[in-house]
């Protein structure tokens, strides 16, 4: 039997992009680097690296609808980078709902006790986390 699969999720930024992972059983969501948005190719070099040393199978991006649901300039932005993705990597590649995930993660880290500047250094990975975790409670375990 083939090695269980993970799942890998984006939280897309100009400058940072935040990554979450997946157990094997598809169950749980943790924080799992946060890479510096420097340009394309390094960052598809990098996600091809993060899927083929996590089995990963599956990446989901987060794609930031307005509260109304529409489209601004960065759901724009995060879509064309959806569609660049799925001709570079070697695993299927969806996008899904963020909306509220990075005020959640603030949320959440103000909650633990990081201040503002510590909580910089992880808001990306954990509202990717969030994404993820959404995902997960969404499709994969229904």
């Amino acid at each position: 039997m083939a090695e269980s699969s993970r799942l890998l999720a984006i939280d897309y930024g100009e400058k940072r992009i935040g990554l979450a992972i997946s157990d094997a059983l598809k169950i749980f969501a943790k924080p799992y680097d946060t890479i510096t948005n420097t340009s394309y190719e390094d960052i598809v070099q990098q996600l091809i690296r993060i899927i083929q040393s996590n089995h990963v199978e599956k990446v989901i991006v987060g794609v930031p609808w307005s509260i109304e649901g529409e489209e601004t300039d960065k759901t724009k932005e995060t879509l064309t980078f959806i569609a660049k993705l799925k001709e570079s990597l070697p695993v299927p590649v969806i996008g899904a709902d963020e909306r509220y995930t990075t005020s959640e993660a603030n949320e959440l880290l103000k909650q633990m006790g990081y201040d503002w500047k510590k909580a910089r250094k992880h808001i990306d990975s954990i509202a990717a986390c969030l994404i993820l975790k959404g995902y997960l409670d969404n499709n994969e375990n229904r």
